[in-house]
């Protein structure tokens, strides 16, 4: 490509760009169709091609297929910190992403796509000291902030720990979410270790969180630890990448 061909491609998301960010292109509004931009920029179909490519990069738009490109319009960004496992959360009733979900000014919601018994995935059995293939509980939850999606996590739990606990198997565990039950039976919570990698999303995770191909996504794994040193739940979470911050507080030490 020769330079003034990619200056000409940076030009045209550039003026988008400025729109977008203007809100002379709303929200939820479509772009301008490869024809309209040809015609408003004398290019070549090429060109205007690779122009939405860097808005689409630039998480500015989102891609459709069948129906075009069009503005974004997600919630604003929610800070994931590490207050949000504080106990207080629980003891008033409410799961972490509830609470931090609020926090943010955003209306949350979740959808339950399973619970129930499933064969222990080789890395969660490692992390949970079970072989693979255990019988474990997983618990899929589809997150939602103002309508929009914007995480899905699973959780397994070891079959022994929640057997006995019947909130568990229920769709809404009740006030605190399961970290309120597994305490409430005596598993005190005393540690989380998260692991966090950031990749492009799947075809799968692209549908489920109505991002665009190739969106980035934060996949989150972390484990919980009663005060015995057993982990009790390992959540497998994918997050939309331009929807947080990841904001952790911890002490220094000698």
């Amino acid at each position: 490509m020769t330079s003034s061909a990619k200056a000409k491609y940076l030009q045209i998301a550039d003026d988008l760009a400025t729109q977008i960010r203007s809100g002379a292109l709303k929200p939820g509004t479509p772009v301008p169709s490869e024809t309209e931009l040809m015609t408003r920029y004398s290019v070549a179909s090429g060109t205007v091609r690779k122009a939405v490519a860097e808005l689409r990069a630039a998480q500015l738009i989102e891609t459709h297929h069948g129906r075009g490109s069009f503005v974004r319009s997600r919630p604003p960004v929610q800070r994931k910190s590490s207050d949000r496992f504080r106990r207080a959360h629980r003891k008033a009733g409410k799961a972490a992403y509830l609470a931090e979900a609020e926090q943010s000014g955003g209306t949350p919601s979740v959808n339950v796509l399973y619970v129930g018994p499933v064969d222990a995935p080789a890395e969660i059995a490692e992390r949970l000291n079970v072989t693979t293939g255990t019988k474990v509980l997983a618990r899929k939850r589809r997150y939602f902030r103002d309508g929009i999606p914007t995480e899905e996590a699973t959780s397994y739990l070891p079959w022994d720990v929640v057997k006995d606990i019947p909130e568990m198997f229920a769709e809404n565990p009740g006030g605190g979410g399961i970290y309120a039950r597994l305490e409430e039976h005596g598993h005190m919570l005393a540690e989380f270790v998260e692991t966090v990698k950031a990749r492009l999303a799947t075809k799968a995770e692209a549908t489920a969180l109505a991002l665009s191909p190739g969106a980035p996504v934060i996949h989150l794994v972390r484990s919980a630890f009663s005060d015995d040193g057993r982990v009790v739940e390992v959540c497998d979470t994918t997050m939309a990448a331009d929807q947080f911050v990841l904001d952790y507080r911890f002490p220094a030490r000698d």
